[in-house]
């Protein structure tokens, strides 16, 4: 299909990324997205898109990428990738959030190749040389384990990614499909209600929290049924409307993508050649 050229711009750059995005969250498409030629030098071109929305979303795309042990060696090596992302924590117009989420994939792939033992100390070495730009960002964020009754399809998971994204101070978020999971990395000062909040407002799921108790078995508790204050994130742009919205087809690309990685890979190419054209040249 193609792509129409008298719009402006950020719009199709928001749209190309989510849509990969979506693509990422899905398990069964990360190797592929990964051994697709365009899609990493592509997501890479988006950390330094001016539009913020558009670098957060690229950034939740390698987070979910970067869940796939595989993926991490090739996705550290791959050119740009560090440095990108290091440009993303230094800048000072980054927002905090995507300051944290930068610096969260940029330590998953940085330990990526560790084998136990050996690497501690060449471990240690590079985490003091990151700290320079990193600083303590890390100790900032916390993570909540929710388990969401009603989770059991992918435009519920949709539904609670949305509701998630508008949320000021949410991280990221890894859902864990098969057990109704959810794991969020928050602001540490950011209430974990608040996403009980965000995810009852979706009126078909509901959220508690996952505890741990002192002798390691897991507990649910309940959240209070007071609903919190939520700010709402206005980095981030409006959702399209309904009719234009563009999850509608999404379940049908992540099927079809997820049967047939060569299905990805050309609509991935696609993709990447789009965003090389389009922004770049």
């Amino acid at each position: 299909e193609k792509m129409n050229s008298t719009m402006s711009e950020e719009p199709d750059a928001l749209s190309v990324v989510n849509q990969l995005r979506d693509l990422a969250a899905d398990p069964l498409n990360r190797r592929a997205i990964v051994q697709d030629q365009g899609c990493l030098p592509g997501l890479i071109l988006f950390l330094d898109h001016p539009n913020p929305p558009v670098v957060h979303s690229a950034l939740l795309a390698l987070r979910y990428l970067a869940e796939c042990r595989a993926n991490r060696e090739k996705m550290k090596s791959e050119l740009g990738m560090m440095l990108s992302l290091q440009n993303v924590i230094q800048k000072s117009t980054t927002p905090g959030e995507t300051k944290l989420l930068a610096s969260e994939v940029y330590d998953i792939l940085q330990s990526s190749n560790m084998s136990d033992m050996d690497n501690v100390n060449e471990m240690n070495y590079r985490r003091r040389k990151a700290q320079f730009f990193v600083g303590s960002t890390n100790k900032r964020a916390k993570t909540v384990v929710l388990h969401i009754d009603g989770l059991d399809d992918s435009s519920r998971r949709n539904l609670c990614e949305e509701a998630l994204l508008k949320i000021k101070g949410v991280i990221s978020f890894t859902f864990q499909m098969a057990v109704q999971r959810c794991v969020v990395r928050i602001r540490s000062d950011l209430k974990a209600e608040a996403l009980a909040t965000a995810i009852a407002s979706t009126k078909v799921m509901k959220a508690q929290q996952v505890v741990k108790s002192e002798s390691g078995e897991e507990m649910l508790v309940p959240f209070q049924d007071t609903p919190v204050e939520v700010e709402q994130n206005t980095d981030l742009p409006e959702y399209l409307p309904e009719d234009e919205s563009p999850t509608k087809e999404q379940d049908k690309a992540v099927s079809r993508v997820g049967s047939h990685p060569e299905g990805a890979g050309s609509w991935l190419s696609t993709a990447a050649n789009f965003l090389s054209r389009s922004f770049y040249w």
